[in-house]
């Protein structure tokens, strides 16, 4: 060894030595984590929420607490903070994660390890914009988690998940008439639960809708319809709180309240779930509703008894929710149905997978966090279930929600893992890991079969780094079904062996998809395009106006999947396109009596139908079936068709003289550009983009014409109008939809739904 190599690696020894006493002395970090939130809310039509936070906190690290950094909304305003009742000092900083904003107190005193301390924090929100996580409007006010309205030491961008605790809410402002709704035990103004969650609330004004422990609150004024689609879901809310006491035991106890909202639908906590409109309007129960429904009342299980924590909470969140969901559809629409929506999952993770972050690492940072750990984290459960047997692994997941519920440390991923590789041994363990750990890699092969003597053999192939046990079906010529179970080693190849005479026509691996992949096209062979891949062409040669090959490979895709709703509604479009009404009729009412059909193939199927009866001057049936297509709201597409079609078709629509005067008075205000001339007539925190872009516009001419008005609800109005501007010499006219919200005794325009005027 040379001089110098010598001296390398006594240096190499010295830098060693040296280091490890000093990480030997690093000193212990105290770790907080939320224990309690009482947040005083006084509603300020101002554009401002008065707040004043209670956090009670808890040291879960080795060191004692000297100070507390938590996070919060980037536009509040911290008015003061106070330990103890004793004024301290703080200091405010930019939070990257998220995009927030941190708070860090000095404590007083020294806080140890497992000891709380109480801070009081006052402030103010200011809410220039209304959006779905934060609004205060006239109308109703929400605030969600999301939006960080209320100070906490971990956000759901941190890598352990968001603070959940016990919380209490109340709420000073509301107007008149207004009620305040959030999960658990509801007094006027306040609202409390004892398990653990995030606070949420929305105040507004709702008829209420009962149902057995359970509520619907729907906007005032609604119409009969919804009130019994409100109905139809508090059943099924009831039923899925009933399926999933058998599944996990009593626990699902909280009221379920299921309210309207104009935006933010999707979100829950606690039994109480916001919905869009669209959800109380669809002529039949769409899938999305149901999936949320159904997923809002499993997390009445996953959620609320235990405090989820620790790094992977989103897979327990968002993934064995959805998990339970799709277990409870299958109860209670049939298999087809819940076939169904895994498909759409593994279309969406699809999408995403070669981006994605490893389950157990993920955060909404990431931009695929909530496509994966919801759609790839249900395959993963689902397929632990395949692994160990339904009963054995809903058996471990009980137990280990029942030994969390109510303990502060709560449950984490960590812990449910370990309980499922204890239970499946070695090779659930390896599957689970990568599934886990890993972002998806495996892609599953098959070969063409071939025939062997009295056998046909198919070759296999796995790219996982763990040897697989799948099933392989195969189809014969004679109509017959086989399948087969068979290993298939790392990395390597294997084959699927079928004891038939009869020629194998098509073999599948893997049928029921119970491992997440990359590529689920090369699964059969021979090779067909299916899903999106089979979608993608058939709109391609639609849109070519090539009907008559969009129609084969329409019927082509719905040979393999009879309940590919997409397929089916493209079919009958070509159909129509090819003037075969009838044939398109049968088609679209077919994709309709789905037993749980998606909103996108209701809209369709309703403008489908309505362009049929207008063909046969049945004028007024059309003009039904394309209210169905609006009030399903699924897709741009459809709901602007069909609102176009609907004016085109109604000679007699109905128009509401107060609108048409407002409309008047705003055009006035428009051609103004005057900001003064404007505000008044916008609802305060709507449009403010849309007002900015006609503020210093004075358009030469902006004149709108009223096409039709209709009563959303007690306190809405929406206008179909159609417009001729013309601004800095550029003319542009078409149509736009406006709605117009009553304040006051008054209109002000609310939202511009549509806006094609090019």
């Amino acid at each position: 060894m040379t001089a110098t190599m010598m001296n390398f690696f006594s240096l190499l020894l010295l830098i060693i030595l040296l280091n490890a006493p000093l990480r030997a002395q690093e000193p212990a970090q105290a770790a907080w984590l939320a224990a309690r939130f009482d947040v005083a809310v006084n509603l300020n039509q101002s554009r401002l929420l008065n707040a004043q936070a209670t956090l009670t906190v808890r040291n879960v690290g080795r060191g004692n607490g000297l100070s507390l950094t938590t996070r919060i909304n980037p536009k509040a305003e911290i008015k003061g903070v106070t330990v103890g009742g004793a004024t301290a000092s703080f200091r405010l900083s930019p939070e990257p994660r998220g995009s927030l904003q941190r708070v860090t107190v000095t404590l007083p005193a020294q806080v140890a390890p497992g000891g709380v301390a109480e801070v009081v924090f006052d402030y103010n929100l200011p809410v220039a914009k209304n959006e779905g996580t934060a609004t205060l409007s006239p109308l109703g006010s929400q605030f969600l988690p999301v939006s960080a309205w209320y100070p906490a030491p971990n956000t759901i961008y941190a890598p352990r998940g968001a603070d959940v605790a016990p919380w209490r809410i109340s709420v000073n402002g509301l107007g008149a008439g207004e009620t305040l709704l959030a999960p658990g035990k509801l007094n006027a103004n306040s609202a409390e639960i004892a398990s653990f969650g995030q606070p949420f609330f929305v105040a507004g004004s709702w008829d209420k809708v009962e149902g057995t422990n359970a509520s619907a609150y729907l906007f005032k004024g609604s119409d009969a319809a919804a009130q019994a689609r409100a109905k139809e879901l508090l059943e099924l809310a009831n039923a899925a709180r009933s399926f999933y006491s058998v599944l996990l035991g009593n626990g699902g106890d909280a009221p379920i309240r299921l309210v309207e909202v104009n935006s933010g639908g999707g979100f829950s906590g606690g039994g109480a779930l916001l919905l869009n409109p669209a959800a109380f309007q669809t002529a039949k129960l769409d899938a999305a509703t149901a999936l949320q429904v159904a997923e809002a009342v499993a997390q009445m299980w996953s959620d609320a008894p235990a405090a989820l924590r620790g790094e992977g909470v989103g897979v327990m969140r968002n993934g064995f929710t959805r998990y339970l969901a799709l277990l409870f559809l299958e109860k209670q629409f049939g298999k087809d149905a819940a076939d169904a929506e895994w498909q759409r999952g593994r279309a969406a993770h699809r999408r995403v997978a070669v981006n994605e972050a490893p389950l157990a690492l993920t955060t909404p940072l990431d931009g695929t966090y909530f496509t994966s750990t919801a759609y790839k984290g249900a395959m993963v459960w689902r397929l632990a279930e395949r692994l160990l047997g339904r009963d054995v692994f809903l058996a471990q997941m009980r137990e280990q929600l029942s030994k969390a519920a109510g303990d502060f440390n709560g449950l984490m991923l960590a812990q449910v893992r370990d309980a499922l590789n204890k239970r499946g041994g070695d090779t659930v363990r390896a599957i689970l890991d990568q599934q886990f750990n890993e972002p998806t890699s495996l892609d599953l092969l098959a070969g063409l079969p071939q025939a062997k003597g009295a056998q046909w053999v198919t070759a296999l192939r796995n790219t996982a780094a763990y040897p697989l046990t799948v099933s392989v079906a195969a189809l014969t010529d004679k109509g017959e079904r086989l399948a087969v179970e068979t290993n298939i080693p790392a990395k390597e190849f294997g084959e699927a062996v079928f004891n038939t005479v009869n020629k194998v026509v098509r073999v599948e691996v893997d049928p029921e998809k119970y491992y997440p992949q990359l590529d689920y096209a090369n699964d059969a062979a021979p090779r067909v395009k299916l899903g999106e891949d089979a979608q993608l062409d058939i709109i391609t040669l639609y849109n070519r106006q090539d009907y008559a090959l969009a129609e084969k490979a329409a019927r082509d895709a719905l040979t393999l999947n009879p309940r590919f709703l997409e397929a089916r509604i493209y079919l009958a479009r070509a159909l129509q396109a090819q003037n075969r009404d009838a044939d398109a009729e049968k088609e679209y009412r077919a994709a309709l009596d789905e037993k749980l059909p998606t909103a996108w193939a209701e809209a369709w199927a309703a403008l489908g139908l309505g362009d049929a009866s207008a063909r046969r001057n049945q004028n007024a049936e059309a003009v039904k079936r394309y209210s169905e297509a609006v009030r399903a709201d699924a897709e741009y597409a459809a709901t602007l068709a069909a609102r176009n079609a609907r004016v085109k078709t109604d000679a007699g629509a109905t128009i509401d003289e107060s609108a048409k005067a407002f409309i008047t008075q705003l055009d006035a205000a428009i051609k103004t550009g005057r900001k003064q001339e404007l505000d008044p007539l916008i609802l305060a925190g709507e449009l403010v983009d849309f007002a900015k872009g006609l503020v210093g516009s004075q358009p030469e001419i902006w004149q709108t014409r009223v096409l039709r008005t209709e009563q959303r609800d007690a306190n809405r109005i929406v206008a179909d109008v159609y417009l001729d501007t013309k601004t800095l010499g550029k003319e542009q006219s078409g149509t736009a939809v406006y709605t117009l919200a009553r304040v006051g005794g008054g209109w002000k325009l609310a939202r511009v739904e549509l806006f094609e005027v090019r």
